[in-house]
């Protein structure tokens, strides 16, 4: 039945062309499944979404019925860097429009793997969003933070090139290194001045850079106040990279958004998330998959995933079981293959011990919060959201499989508009 297309008179909603789903079940983004749902569109947004039964008297017949329909999927830790590698000092030397036609790709195949929004958290979103605006490049809806502020030698510094270089406006275009209050300042107002919708900071060290343990706190907590306050000038939030407890405690007390990672989180940890109502995105795809990339990693990386990923496993359970609030993001940042995959996250989430319903919440209905005010009205299927829909084959709250395998996602709708469909 998937995919059926009705070809008689276009669906109305009052004088306006109205476009219908019909589907075997509605899963909403937020709440119960609803057996039998159907969501009609209107223009951009959605106008209705419930039971088939409840579709106004104006709207016509189906024009698509599907197994399964839910909200567009968020990617709320993406990166479109056009990387051929993993190797950061390797991946410095090339131009960066070589790096932005491999991104181009990658966005048209995170699309189809059914994320209709990325919060791209350090890379060339900034510059890719007009043309996807535009409608020159297929790709999601992107709100990106520009480049990731790092202190010197931080780990969003490239530790084999001469800061002087990485300094230069021919460094690397994912990392700005700034210290102290007065530079920070500065870098969060250069972000800004390129429209950025998050601000990135890294509060921890990290797995790719070379010199910087995981744990070890990176930034004062001074200098993330700073960060932070004027991010809320201009009614932005930050997202702090964060391994190491000493870097999350310190990104919380500065009044962060989002933890990152979050690899040595504990119970302590944990709870200040819940009490400073922060959200977590967890990244577990990334560290799962680095664990089989030894042969692409350089040899300090690859160490440095082995020695967080089990960290990083169990970290995850204690804040799903603490009731934190989790949204699905997976650092996907070499260009390639796992772009599209990017939804095997909610089946990393269910295996933490989440339900199969609160991971389909992370991956929509929770994303908007990620953004803090600039949220739009989006990830879940409600009136007046953005019709950013996806359909999957089967109920993928009962077949696991469905997740992470862009071949079963048989249709994607973006403000309305078919971007992927069968045949």
């Amino acid at each position: 039945m998937a995919g059926r297309l009705h070809c008689g008179e276009p669906a109305r909603l009052g004088s306006l062309p109205a476009m219908r789903i019909d589907a075997e079940l509605l899963i909403p983004g937020r709440g119960d499944p609803i057996p039998h749902g159907s969501v009609v569109f209107d223009g951009a947004s959605i106008a209705y979404a419930g039971p088939r039964d409840g579709v106004p008297d104006t709207v016509g017949l189906a024009d698509v019925e599907v197994a399964a329909v839910m909200p567009g999927l968020w990617e709320c830790h993406g990166h479109f860097t056009g990387m051929a590698t993993a190797d950061l000092v390797v991946d410095a030397a090339e131009h960066a429009a070589t790096k932005a036609a491999r991104a181009t790709a990658d966005l048209g195949a995170t699309l189809d793997g059914g994320v209709t929004s990325v919060r791209e958290v350090g890379g060339l979103g900034v510059y890719l969003r007009r043309a996807v605006e535009e409608g020159r490049v297929r790709g999601p809806r992107l709100h990106p933070a520009g480049n990731i502020l790092s202190t010197t030698g931080g780990h969003a510094d490239v530790h084999g090139i001469p800061v002087d270089w990485v300094m230069s406006p021919r460094g690397d275009p994912i990392g700005m290194v700034c210290d102290g209050v007065p530079g920070v300042l500065r870098a969060v107002r250069l972000q800004l001045r390129k429209g950025a919708s998050v601000i990135k900071v890294c509060a921890s060290g990290g797995v790719m850079s070379e010199i910087d343990h995981p744990i070890h706190q990176q930034f004062s907590d001074e200098e993330l106040r700073a960060v932070v306050e004027e991010a809320e000038r201009a009614e932005r939030v930050v997202a702090a990279h964060c391994h190491g407890k000493p870097g999350i405690m310190a990104a919380l007390r500065a009044g962060v958004r989002t933890i990152e990672h979050g690899s040595y989180l504990d119970e302590e940890a944990a709870e200040a998330m819940v009490d400073a109502g922060a959200i977590l995105v967890p990244t577990r795809f990334i560290v799962a998959a680095g664990l089989d990339m030894e042969d692409e990693m350089p040899p300090y990386a690859y160490r440095k995933m082995v020695m967080i990923a089990q960290h990083h496993e169990q970290a995850l359970k204690i804040a799903v079981a603490a009731g934190v609030t989790i949204a699905m993001g997976t650092d996907i940042f070499v260009s390639g293959d796992m772009y599209g995959r990017n939804s095997l996250e909610v089946r990393h989430l269910i295996e933490a011990g989440m339900t199969p319903l609160e991971a389909v919440e992370a991956a929509t209905a929770n994303g908007p919060s990620t953004l803090g005010p600039q949220a739009p009205a989006s990830g879940q299927l409600r009136e007046g959201y953005d019709a950013d829909v996806i359909a999957f084959d089967a109920n993928p709250l009962e077949d696991m499989d469905a997740w992470g395998d862009p071949e079963r996602v048989t249709h994607v709708w973006k403000a309305g508009e078919a971007v992927k469909r069968p045949g």
